[in-house]
């Protein structure tokens, strides 16, 4: 059997791993892509984007009771246990503020590129039951997550979605006054160009791809607005920061995730240029990739357990 996936955090429920038998129940095209390794493992060729969407689909299922989550091709599929560690991590820092997680819709969590998959929103409501707006600047994005929203009616209440009409805008347009929101959350574009996401891609799918396959698979998957944006992910999170000292008052907990480890100084510096309350880099990991979460706050420490 193998070994946990002990990277994971601790209340991820993808720790274990992956019980094919019990997905395939779930989504029963799922196994025409599961084969056994060399190292006698079940697993399925995640250079596929067709396997792991329908290995999304059956995790979505079985774990969180999400029916029918679908996405275009062309949009990004994300791997749910990486996205579950960041909505636990999240957890972890509002139980700073108590001595226990809070839980329910007295939380209310800001999704920044939810996308055509939704899958924040989701995992958050499903695993602690809090209220989540969802935003994206691509309407037909949205229009596939109402979709999935319109499938899962009992979260209709308590996951929103708004478009966001101005790229050159993270908060505004989305926050407004009298709203509140316990944190936001965030992984953005990581490529400065579509020719440096097309790069990523296949780099991706030549270390994913069986020695075998004789062709890599270079499925060019993910919106523009998903994989990349002018400056890449240093610019993108410099505007969120710069924009969040405007809303300052109306969010909790800013985060965003950070790929690039070296970005960190500078996003940092910026931090403490703005004079924020406090900020913070939380180390998450998912096999041999690491990535963190940066978070930042304008709410001094005494008046946070106000917030819920």
């Amino acid at each position: 059997m193998p070994a946990e996936k002990s990277s994971l955090h601790t209340r991820n429920l993808h720790r274990n791993p992956y019980d094919f038998d019990q997905l395939i129940s779930c989504v029963p095209e799922l196994k025409h892509y599961v084969f056994v390794n060399a190292y006698q493992t079940a697993t399925i060729n995640f250079s596929l984007p067709k396997a792991v969407k329908l290995l999304n689909q059956a995790l979505l299922l079985h774990f969180y009771n999400v029916k029918n989550w679908d996405i275009p091709e062309t949009n990004l599929c994300p791997p749910i246990p990486g996205r579950a560690d960041y909505i636990h991590y999240i957890a972890d820092l509002l139980a700073e503020q108590r001595s226990e997680i809070p839980t329910g819709t007295s939380i209310s969590g800001l999704d920044i590129g939810t996308g055509a998959n939704l899958v924040y929103p989701l995992l958050a409501h499903r695993s602690y039951g809090w209220k989540m707006l969802g935003t994206d600047i691509s309407k037909a994005s949205l229009e596939n997550a109402q979709r999935i929203l319109v499938d899962n009616p009992d979260v209709l209440p308590v996951i929103q979605l708004k478009q966001q009409p101005d790229h050159n805008h993270i908060f505004k347009n989305i926050i407004e006054a009298g709203d509140r929101f316990t944190f936001s959350m965030c992984n953005p574009p990581f490529h400065d160009s579509e020719e440096a996401a097309l790069l990523g891609n296949r780099r991706k799918s030549n270390n994913l791809r069986k020695s075998k396959i004789q062709k890599p698979n270079l499925n060019f998957s993910g919106q523009q607005s998903e994989l990349w944006c002018e400056g890449g992910e240093m610019a993108f999170i410099k505007k969120m920061i710069n924009e969040s000292v405007r809303f300052s008052s109306q969010v909790l907990w800013f985060t965003s995730l950070v790929s690039k480890k070296d970005n960190l100084h500078q996003l940092t510096t910026l931090l403490k240029n703005l004079r924020v309350e406090e900020f913070k880099t939380i180390d998450m990991a998912q096999g041999q990739k690491i990535s963190r979460i940066l978070a930042w706050t304008f709410i001094p420490k005494q008046t946070r357990k106000d917030w819920f």
